[in-house]
């Protein structure tokens, strides 16, 4: 990868950092259904005015939706919301790196060289080791609807590289019209259509604050960015930046949370970047053509083209050159305001807090 877009890479993974934070603060005002549906709106409106239509086929349209916003992000705030520990959840949730290569070899044709297999098993075991340092308690339904949710990542990974998509803009905007009424719909028979309206209705600035933070930069921007490298590159050398997701979010959470980092947690990030390192200086497999700064050349069978220049439409918003999320701290005890009174602490929810 050519270096600006390994730092496009890396301003990806810090936006989806803090993203963590966001989403538990914007958790205590919205059911978390209610909170991914919004997420959509934000991504959609009112760019989807501006922006041509997506290249692709509709089905890949349709199923970047569903798989991203209804499966990845409504699923990881359910967990979330569940009882799973948003630094533990956005730990987890780097299991899309290992996966995602794994379904683009299967599905793509994609052949990760020794090195670079050895690099994702490597920066995994470094989230591993965060995962033990981190500790925290969770419900065995929030850790399973969060693997559920890095499957669906890295699921959406192979639906963009296979999509043939040369307006990544396009993709993402027209796409987050798919997500908002399936949750909408979910979140009224879940919580029930009075408590999404009086959530909806009812909210406060800080929940404002962070919707426009999780539909416009969590998920244009980075989203946005990260759909354009998947499309320049390979499902294999992309993915595994999300790696660094977990450390962006232990550093925000110690800088705006003042939450201690640890010792393990500082030799867990080491790993992780030791990792990284061998993905992105594995060379290219022979016969690759690094003409176009380092991209190797697709498989004939995939129908990826290269992006189009960046003055050709809107979706230059996205520089040419560019749930989940993010480590937040455990939720507070108290009550969420939207959820219904039961008697119950937020200990016996099993909050993880």
């Amino acid at each position: 990868m050519r270096f600006p877009h390994r730092m496009q890479a890396v301003l990806v993974a810090a936006l989806w950092g803090i993203n963590f934070v966001v989403i538990e603060v914007g958790l205590r005002d919205l059911p978390p259904l209610v909170l991914t549906a919004l997420r959509f709106v934000a991504a959609a409106l009112p760019l989807v005015f501006l922006v041509p239509r997506p290249t692709a086929r509709f089905r890949y349209v349709l199923g970047y939706g569903i798989i991203l916003g209804v499966c990845k992000f409504g699923i990881l705030f359910v967990a979330i919301d569940a009882g799973m520990p948003p630094g533990l959840a956005s730990l987890v949730l780097q299991t899309q790196a290992l996966v995602s290569v794994m379904l683009a070899t299967a599905f793509l044709g994609e052949r990760p060289g020794g090195t670079q297999l050895a690099g994702v098993l490597v920066g995994s075991a470094g989230i591993a080791l965060l995962a033990v340092g981190v500790g925290g308690h969770a419900t065995a339904i929030g850790f399973a609807l969060t693997l559920v949710a890095a499957v669906s990542w890295a699921l959406a990974n192979v639906v963009v590289r296979a999509s043939g998509e040369t307006r990544p803009l396009s993709l993402l905007v027209w796409s987050s019209l798919v997500p908002p009424l399936p949750l909408l719909g979910l979140a009224g028979v879940v919580d029930g259509p009075r408590v999404v309206f009086d959530a909806i209705t009812g909210m406060s600035w800080s929940a404002v604050l962070a919707v426009g933070y999780v539909g416009y930069l969590s998920t244009l921007v980075g989203w946005g960015i990260w759909n354009r490298l998947i499309g320049t590159y390979s499902v294999a050398r992309v993915a595994p930046f999300s790696l660094l997701v977990p450390i962006f979010g232990l550093a925000a959470a110690a800088l705006l949370l003042d939450e201690p980092i640890t010792w393990t947690e500082i030799v867990a990030g080491a790993v992780v970047l030791v990792g990284l390192a061998l993905v992105v200086r594995t060379p290219a497999p022979r016969g690759a053509d690094t003409s176009a700064g380092g991209a190797p050349a697709r498989p004939a069978s995939t129908p990826l083209a290269l992006p189009q220049p960046a003055d050709t439409d809107l979706n230059a918003a996205v520089p040419a050159g560019m749930l989940t999320d993010v480590v937040g701290p455990p939720r507070s005890p108290k009550q969420a305001p939207w959820r219904p009174q039961t008697g119950r602490s937020d200990g016996e929810r099993g909050t993880g807090s």
